[in-house]
């Protein structure tokens, strides 16, 4: 349950007076500017609320308008005017809101779903179309603050028409705004984004494709230091690891069921034409973009007959996957289109099932905690929705397994009532960063879709049939009907057990870091851009004073290149001060300075990038330090 659904499922105060200061700002900007905008609506959100509303001819809104928006705000939340709920008929309501067409539009949602309608007004001088709950007086709003302004489609259909969106936040009292303020501040200043181009860390840009990243040297760097840790770790636990390609056959993913569940999210296929001397099956030669990495990792499994011995088969790959996600959602490296999945998937027998699943939770645990500090996370465990695949029996035995082995790694977890996915329960872990910030990180996952076979259904036919593609390509409902019929449902993973009959195979899904471009935005802020030292794209910059402590600096710099330290030095003739400050700014680690007494002395004056001074240091000694640091990752500088 995210934490606006627990404000509403509390009925929060907070909740309330978000929800009642959106509908105030509606209210003031139509007050304002009645003949040049149209209202829409606005919710309240976790941390705040919004409102869209669409603007008329040239008129435009911007952040320069809210200082007479506020004030008006503030007029109307003075005047202490009561807030009062109603319930009207559909007639009355459309009568009330003949001349907003998005008004009209929500009632025809409500008629269809059957629901009461009621509407708000503060006083007798602004009524609204809202399912509530709101404070009783607007006066009751003690601390607000207009935050931002962007363009928004209705339904977040980039086909409808762009509307503007108003964002602010509300709080009980003054205090908490502040609080929030400052931390919206804070957020700016590690926004990832921002310090990936002043630490030259990725960029994006259109030729190469939207929501697609360009490592650079510097990340990519501590991307392959990660990586090297992360096979390391998996090899030590039992993993097999593996590669798959980027691309798979149209039929994998039809026999997956994946067309018809993650359509809208999938890129288009390649339509692969004749190519001379390919060989005609039974399957089509239509390739795509894979969008996940599991029906392959079932291949791999399938490929030679598996016996018990040979369980859990623990099964991992750093593997890239692609998905169309709308440019509107587009961010940084936090919501991109090809990302590359720390993806596993272990293949068990039931009696396995729970030691498995405890065997993750330890290494989920390992990496947030011992590797990366974080301290805080919460696991989600998601039961079994209105709509799933399997019975009621393999749902209870996945929901138990999960459940029992949470329970013996002493994992506190919170459950989150049919959010599971239709082809099995999950958990999800949500850490929270240095400032607060909850990110949904990690998953464990049973599947029962993949790796069971059955046949295919009539429904199945008229699922596949509503999409275009297949449409255009088999012409005829009887057509498709004969190819999804031959195709059947799910990928048939099988084990011999010890009877030497074949038996299905538990798939469990997981990943820790989720992936690699969200993990890495996610630390970038997490860390403000100062990574650990064993993560540091460059560890130490060596500052010489003056062009005569270059040679001994570069021998210096030989010394801790042949320590498998990352480092550099700065040669330029420039101030010592102006090196160490450019250094820091460059969030590395440590800074070597070298003068005349270092060289006579054979060591180095060590300063780190929090301004703090260690004094000279032997540096065979710092060597010891900084390796000692690297292998045990440690995520404090030397003390």
């Amino acid at each position: 349950m995210s934490q606006l659904d627990q404000l509403k499922h509390n009925d929060d105060n907070l909740y309330k007076i978000r929800h009642s200061a959106e509908h105030i700002l509606s209210q003031a900007v139509e007050n304002l500017y009645p003949d040049k905008t149209i209202r829409v609506m606005g919710p309240a959100t976790d941390d705040g609320f919004y409102m869209d509303v669409e603007t008329i001819g040239d008129f435009k809104l911007s952040d320069s308008n809210f200082p007479e928006i506020e004030a008006e705000m503030q007029k109307i939340i003075k005047s202490n005017l009561p807030i009062i709920r109603k319930k009207i008929t559909m007639e009355e309501a459309c009568d009330l809101f003949t001349n907003n067409p998005y008004k009209i539009e929500w009632l025809d949602s409500i008629k269809d779903r059957g629901e009461i309608i009621t509407i708000y007004s503060t006083g007798n001088q602004y009524t609204d179309l809202c399912a509530g709950p709101h404070v009783n007086y607007t006066s009751k709003i003690k601390a607000f603050k207009l935050l931002s302004i962007a363009g928004a489609y209705w339904h977040g259909d980039e086909k409808n028409k762009m509307l503007t969106r108003i964002y602010g936040t509300a709080f009980e009292n003054k205090d908490d705004l502040e609080t929030h303020l400052n931390n919206l501040e804070e957020i700016k200043k590690r926004d990832h984004r921002k310090l990936g181009k002043e630490l030259d860390l990725y960029s994006t840009n259109q030729l190469t494709g939207a929501g697609l990243i360009l490592w650079h040297p510097k990340l990519a760097t501590s991307r392959n230091v990660l990586e090297t840790f992360w096979r390391e770790e998996h090899i030590r636990r039992g993993y097999q690891l593996v590669f798959t390609p980027h691309i798979a056959g149209m039929d994998m993913f039809v026999k997956t069921r994946h067309y018809t569940k993650y359509i809208n999210s999938m890129f288009p296929v390649m339509l692969h034409q004749n190519i001379e001397g390919e060989s005609k099956n039974d399957y089509t030669t239509d390739e795509q973009l894979k969008p996940m990495n599991c029906p392959n990792h079932v291949q791999v499994f399938k490929s030679s007959p598996r016996s018990y011995r040979e369980l859990p088969f623990r099964m991992g790959e750093l593997g890239t996957v692609y998905r169309y996600e709308k440019a509107g959602v587009l961010h940084g490296m936090t919501r991109v289109r090809g990302f590359t999945q720390d993806d596993s998937h272990i293949f068990c027998t039931p009696e396995q099932a729970i030691n498995e699943v405890q065997e993750i939770i330890k290494l989920t645990k390992y990496i947030y905690e011992d590797i990366f500090g974080f301290q805080k996370f919460q696991a989600y465990l998601s039961t079994r929705p209105e709509k799933y695949l399997g019975s009621v029996d393999m749902w209870e035995f996945a929901q138990n397994s999960l459940i029992k082995a949470m329970e013996s790694e002493k994992l506190k977890y919170k459950v989150d009532e049919g959010g599971g996915a239709f082809y099995g329960p999950k958990i999800d872990f949500k850490i929270k960063d240095s400032i607060g910030r909850e990110w949904q990180m990690g998953t464990i996952q049973f599947d029962f879709n993949l790796p069971t076979y059955s046949e295919s259904s009539e429904k199945d036919v008229d699922d596949f049939w509503k999409l275009k593609t297949f449409k255009d390509k088999y012409k005829t409902k009887k057509n498709l009907a004969k190819y999804i019929k031959q195709m059947g449902r799910g990928l048939d993973a099988k084990f011999v057990d010890k009877d030497g009959k074949e038996k299905p195979v538990v798939m469990i899904h997981r990943v820790v870091l989720g992936s690699l471009e969200r993990f890495f935005g996610v630390i970038i802020e997490h860390f403000a851009g100062a990574f650990p030292t064993w993560l540091s794209p460059v560890q130490v910059k060596l500052i010489p004073i003056t062009d005569a402590q270059h040679e001994f600096a570069n021998k210096v710099l030989a010394d801790l290149k042949a320590g498998g330290i990352r480092v550099e030095i700065d040669d330029r003739p420039e101030k010592m001060q102006a090196k160490i400050r450019d250094a820091q700014m460059q969030k590395i680690p440590y800074m070597l300075i070298i003068g005349a007494r270092e060289v006579k002395a054979n060591t180095v004056a060590v300063r780190q990038r929090d301004g703090q001074d260690l004094g000279a240091i032997p540096i065979s000694e710092f060597i010891t330090k900084i390796k000692e640091q690297v292998t045990k990752k440690s995520l404090n500088l030397i003390k």
